[in-house]
């Protein structure tokens, strides 16, 4: 399906307490977002009919007019940012998202992943490149020799642990790391040989929009960017069953 395709398409399926014009206005927002990762029929429609009451809150409320689209688009936009990060929503019901959300809205900090049951569909380079993203953040870089260099041995803990070095790397958060730590692990774990392109440098900025990774930027670094994985452990494992990646044998707290 084309974009106008799928917008004709849907618009058809419009709620009957709002006029056709103001649903296609909802579904041209809808699109804008998820037409890049999704053109899936069944999926879009599933994922217009979710969201689309979170589209008519300000409506509800007073705060807005039919034709305040502006204020509409601002009010769902990260809503449907965050929605964007479980595209693919057949293990979650309705009333689960309703429940998922409401959770979230209560919680303080960043966005880690709407459920460690939902699932994310990503391009499959676009998923190793979380994969590492998630090593590189929470291992310390000093052992990436010793999980991804061939035959270097086995790693031994007790090598690296210092008296002062006891705290879990999980306990402490995610660190950040440099764009070319992450690609050199990237390339070791990532099953058939990927010559450099253009295409893996949007996949990873692709992640940032998702919300899966964040750019440390500085003024003084615009040349080697640094990023931080902002998924949970669950999410990333969920992620690395699909392609069939052990992850806890890559993790240095894991030892």
């Amino acid at each position: 399906y084309s974009k106008d395709e799928l917008k004709q398409v849907l618009s058809k399926n419009k709620h009957p307490s709002y006029s056709a014009e103001f649903y296609s206005s909802y579904i041209n927002i809808l699109l804008g977002v998820f037409y890049s990762v999704c053109r899936d029929l069944r999926e879009l429609r599933h994922l217009a009919a979710l969201n689309f009451s979170k589209f008519c809150e300000p409506l509800e409320a007073g705060k807005a007019k039919a034709g305040d689209t502006h204020k509409l688009w601002k009010n769902i936009e990260p809503h449907l940012k965050k929605a964007m990060q479980t595209v693919y929503l057949r293990e979650v019901s309705s009333l689960q998202w309703e429940q998922i959300q409401q959770m979230e809205e209560q919680e303080t900090g960043a966005v880690r992943g709407l459920s460690a049951h939902t699932h994310v569909e990503l391009p499959y380079y676009s998923k190793f490149l979380l994969i590492a993203a998630y090593l590189a953040s929470y291992n310390p870089a000093r052992t990436d020799k010793r999980f991804f260099v061939k035959h270097h041995g086995k790693i031994r803990k007790t090598n690296f642990l210092k008296k002062n070095e006891k705290t879990s790397n999980h306990l402490l958060g995610p660190k950040p790391f440099p764009l070319d730590r992450l690609l050199a692990i990237f390339y070791s774990v990532v099953d058939s040989r990927v010559a450099p392109t253009a295409s893996i440098f949007s996949q990873i900025s692709s992640l940032v929009t998702l919300q899966l990774l964040v750019q440390i930027s500085h003024d003084d670094q615009l040349d080697a960017p640094k990023y931080k994985c902002a998924v949970t452990l669950d999410f990333i494992s969920a992620i690395s069953r699909t392609v069939n990646f052990d992850i806890v044998k890559y993790l240095y707290d894991f030892l």
